[in-house]
């Protein structure tokens, strides 16, 4: 048996490197690339060694259809896509202290009191650590089997005998296997650790929920092939500064991709929200230039969100472009666009940009709304506080249809808003009492929103 030769690999991305180097020319970080023993390999042996004749069967076969099993927590079910599947695994990512432990506490201390089988593992706390967070949530009667331990082949054995229906590992970061030679946290740890409780969960028919760290750009930190791995993955957003919680998936192999769970931190956890658009746009003023409010589509919801501009005159060479919850490259565009199709300047202006409520948004939709607030705090005019905006702005000049207009339209109306200004496009299937202005060019929009504008 010969032992192959060592490799480097970086701790923060996963790739692979021949030798050791101070920056990872991957992903850009420093020191972080580390040795790391290969598994011992014979040369010939995967050759000589005969496999299992594996079942074949059609695409016709019948299957027992998938029993979700729901939780008490109704924006947990949407985002799961209706509920936790059988022989799933499930990775949750969230920036420290941003509530990925309360929920997934709550979360199980509510399918064990729905007679569910529920095992909860730490490795990051205490047992009594998460007891006391058990008691200031109020759930310290709930019938969760509560276990602290990260050596992966005792969890293992555990969870053969006790066959639970829901593991939650928190964290998957601090697991680690006694048959891999480098530290917990490292990328073969990860790695190995993620395989084998993935590999159980398919096994014995288990959900298993993983969580996960994240690092400085808000990736979950490891190998990227453990978001292969699982079947759903899903990020825990929210800025500090706001008491609202967002839980997003952006992979999900039973229910729809990018659909969002609204929750707001309490001091009894995290309350779920039913009318995420209310929530966002409360405390708004009526009429403020600089204010546009967009209708858009969050996964299967429609959510309506203010964004704020404030344009202010520079003092410096380089004005400052600062964006929070939006893309800034698409804030430079849409000022491009507003420069070289409609004669507005922004040069010797600092331009700040701001979601409120600390969603982020990446729809292309919200273009428009865009210029709308960028225009309003430019010319000091406000919108009409009753006003929708949507639409997608092409470097043209042109605004864009988008995808489901009926929808954002009845949850507007739904809120009490009495316009709307959007791209031109087919009729909508189903009327709206709206007075809807529709407009094919942003020169246009800007005649109809802000009427005659001087151009410099």
């Amino acid at each position: 048996m010969a032992r192959a030769a060592p490799r480097f690999t970086c701790q923060s991305c996963g790739a692979t490197h021949k030798k050791w180097a101070g920056r990872c020319d991957a992903c850009g970080e420093w020191n972080t690339i580390q040795e790391e023993d290969a598994a011992v390999t014979g040369p010939g042996a995967a050759a000589k060694t005969g496999g299992r004749v594996i079942e074949l069967g059609g695409l016709d076969a019948a299957d027992a259809p998938l029993t979700r099993r729901e939780s008490g927590i109704a924006e947990l079910n949407r985002v799961l896509g209706g509920g936790l599947v059988p022989a799933s695994a499930i990775l949750v990512g969230g920036d420290p202290g941003i509530g990925k432990s309360t929920l997934l506490l709550q979360a199980a201390a509510d399918f064990a009191a729905r007679g569910a089988n529920v095992t909860y593992i730490t490795g990051e706390e205490a047992a009594a650590q998460v007891r006391l967070r058990a008691d200031r949530l109020g759930l310290r009667d709930s019938p969760l089997a509560l276990g602290a331990e990260t050596n992966l082949r005792d969890i293992l054995a555990t969870l053969d005998k006790t066959r639970p229906d829901l593991v939650v590992i928190d964290s998957i970061q601090t697991m680690w296997s006694d048959q891999i030679g480098s530290a917990p946290g490292s990328v073969a740890q990860v790695r190995a650790a993620a395989h084998d409780l993935t590999s159980f969960a398919k096994r014995r028919g288990v959900s298993v929920v993983l969580v996960g760290h994240v690092t400085k750009d808000g990736q979950i930190a490891g190998p990227r092939v453990v978001e292969h791995m699982v079947d759903t993955v899903l990020y825990f957003e929210g800025e500090r500064g706001h008491q609202f919680r967002i839980l997003r998936a952006v992979k999900n192999r039973f229910g729809p991709a990018d659909e969002i769970g609204v929750f707001e931190m309490t001091g009894l956890g995290l309350q779920e929200v039913a009318n995420p658009s209310a929530l966002f746009l409360s405390g708004r003023e009526t009429r403020t230039p600089g204010s546009a409010v967009f209708a858009g589509i969050e996964g299967t919801r429609p959510v309506l969100v203010e964004l704020q501009a404030l344009v202010a005159p520079s003092p410096l060479a380089t004005p400052r472009r600062s964006v929070v919850g939006w893309d800034g490259a698409r804030l430079a565009m849409i000022l491009a666009v507003l420069d070289a199709r409609c004669g507005l300047s922004f040069a010797g202006h600092d331009v700040y940009l701001n979601v409120a409520g600390g969603l982020r948004i990446s729809e292309p939709a919200a273009d428009l709304a865009v210029a709308a607030a960028l225009i309003s705090a430019r010319q000091d005019i406000a919108l009409p506080a009753e006003a929708v905006v949507y639409g997608e702005i092409s470097l043209s000049g042109g605004l864009r249809p988008v995808a489901q207009p009926e929808a954002r339209l009845r949850e507007a109306q739904k809120l009490g808003f009495t316009s709307a200004f959007v791209p031109e496009g087919p009729k909508l299937l189903d009327e709206t009492r709206l007075a809807i202005s529709r407009s094919d060019t942003l020169g246009g929009f800007i005649g109809a929103a802000f009427g005659a504008i001087e151009a410099s």
